[in-house]
């Protein structure tokens, strides 16, 4: 190979970077991308004396969520800021918002449920008013009323923070109602109905919470609960048994870390950080892709 068509390569290979570089800044708004090092998203989103949780895009990218809550824990609150030509819009709360405490959203991977979880009350006797797993349909453009998401052997428990795959299988993390063995459990789209779960077998004494399924279900990304919230990921041999369980990096993981949630391409991991004394509180973003291939 000469000289100019080497040159002629590493041009074209340079160009054709930069343009993938300027089209995700432009599908972002964003004018720094993340590169293997985690960085902040969008830090004014976070209101004075609040904190942020979950943030996650619709699928076509042109909305994204966010959780806020006080710092006590005890209201909390989703907002959305729309992609507008050269800037995202002005947060404003989502339409599924209530009086209660509204978190865990996350999006079927065809676009037309939103899946969430709430402290609204199911109004159906023997059921507990705690968090529980709802969801809104988009028929004709518009978004339904929230319904209950009934998983039989689960009515008396917590359910929380759920995450659909392409088969419409659903996975969540549920535990007792005081926050006790938490777990990640999903449960299969049987004739319209969701049927009674199952926990997930990854091997650990320890707790798992918050869990980001992949929409072909061949890795799960959760929290494993420790001293501190680590980020783990697990992959699927196509069985159904989860295997090659291993902590994501050292870059990740550092301060504690929760509400995983990977763009559609699987480029991008957004998850929440912050420290015990509920400050420094954000969410970051990290490229992710070649973690992902590697494992």
């Amino acid at each position: 190979m000469n000289k100019l068509k080497i040159i002629l390569i590493l041009t074209i290979g340079f160009f054709s970077c930069k343009n993938k570089t300027e089209n995700t800044k432009m599908q972002f708004l964003t004018e720094i991308i993340p590169n293997k090092i985690p960085i902040e998203f969008k830090q004014d989103l976070i209101p004075q004396n609040k904190l942020i949780h979950k943030g996650i895009f619709s699928p076509d990218l042109q909305e994204y969520y966010y959780t806020i809550s006080d710092k006590n824990f005890k209201k909390f609150e989703v907002f959305v800021i729309e992609k507008t030509e050269e800037n995202w819009s002005t947060p404003k709360k989502a339409f599924f918002n209530s009086i209660h405490n509204e978190h865990g959203m996350s999006f079927s991977p065809n676009e037309n449920t939103l899946y969430f979880s709430s402290t609204r009350p199911v109004n159906i006797e023997g059921i507990p008013q705690t968090w529980h797993i709802w969801k809104s349909d988009k028929i004709n453009g518009k978004w339904t009323k929230p319904i209950f998401v009934d998983i039989p052997n689960l009515r008396n428990k917590l359910v929380s923070h759920p995450s659909i795959t392409n088969s419409g299988t659903l996975y969540f993390h549920t535990s007792n109602l005081d926050y006790s063995d938490m777990d990640i459990y999903h449960s299969k789209n049987v004739n319209g109905k969701f049927v009674d779960a199952e926990r997930i077998e990854i091997k650990s004494k320890l707790g798992k919470c918050t869990p980001h399924i992949s929409p072909e279900e061949d890795y799960l990304i959760f929290a494993l609960i420790g001293d501190e919230l680590d980020l783990m990921i697990s992959r699927n041999d196509g069985k159904g048994k989860w295997i090659n369980t291993k902590k994501l990096s050292d870059k990740i993981n550092n301060k504690g870390q929760g509400n995983p949630y990977v763009t559609p391409n699987n480029k991008f991991l957004f998850f929440t950080t912050g420290e015990h004394l509920k400050t420094n509180w954000k969410i970051n973003w990290v490229d992710i892709e070649s973690e992902l291939k590697n494992n």
